[in-house]
């Protein structure tokens, strides 16, 4: 079990105040990691928030996101972990999506993204150390409907993390990505809980049920460890076997 003891790690965990992020985020606490956490909003509050240091920020724009690494160690001491889970999803169809939307997804799955990668790559690759996870999705496989910036921002950073695994690997930086299905919590929320296509979409889904959010939690720590140390950029699937149809 030494494998996936984080005691001593510093994780930041984007979108780590409610739903899938604030699941591996307690995760990794859990683990024994101290957890920074960043979202617009403080945790949602339960027993869990107790263990996290809340960094408010607004990751859509440069400015939000300047200095957060910095703030991390600052405060913490050090980043040998992050996780970006934070995502949001915008919804039209493709003849008439806005531009303006979808820059607005891109920049929070994608560039921020790689900001605060090569934000967190200044220490780690001092260090020749850390993990780096990514958040894609099944949809980073797939084309869906009716949300191509989710799509393309999905697919992107499950090539952002090879490309950073390309050149960070050597130095002992492990970049990975988790994809996650149809989970009952987050940007899926509204399609399952739509009377028409929720019930088609659990009907394809081999496990029989929509994924909950502490489905995560052994993926979030495996990559976060040293159980994860000759593993890089892989995208795990956490689907219930829905890319298996």
């Amino acid at each position: 079990m030494q494998l996936f003891d984080l005691s001593g790690k510093v994780a930041l965990v984007t979108g780590g105040t409610r739903g899938l992020g604030l699941a591996m985020a307690r995760a990794l606490a859990d683990a024994g990691a101290k957890v920074a956490v960043v979202g617009r909003s403080q945790p949602q509050a339960d027993e869990s928030q107790s263990p996290f240091l809340f960094m408010p920020a607004d990751l859509s724009t440069t400015q939000g996101r300047a200095g957060l690494i910095e703030r991390v160690v600052d405060q913490c001491g050090s980043i040998d972990i992050l996780l970006h889970a934070a995502g949001n999803q915008i919804r039209h169809e493709a003849a008439v999506f806005p531009p303006d939307d979808f820059d607005a997804v891109m920049a929070v799955h994608v560039t921020a993204a790689m900001d605060l990668a090569q934000q967190s790559s200044k220490f780690m690759l001092a260090r020749q150390s850390g993990k780096i996870i990514l958040v894609s999705s099944v949809l980073g496989f797939q084309g869906g409907c009716m949300v191509p910036a989710y799509v393309a921002a999905k697919h992107a950073v499950i090539g952002l993390a090879r490309a950073l695994t390309n050149e960070w690997a050597r130095h002992g930086i492990n970049v990975n990505a988790i994809a996650p299905g149809y989970f009952d919590a987050g940007v899926a929320k509204g399609v399952i809980d739509d009377p028409v296509r929720g019930p088609k979409i659990l009907e394809r889904i081999p496990a029989g049920r929509y994924g909950d959010p502490t489905d995560l939690a052994g993926a979030a720590v495996f990559l976060a460890s040293e159980s994860s140390n000759y593993v890089h950029g892989h995208t795990l699937v956490v689907d219930g076997g829905w890319l298996s149809r």
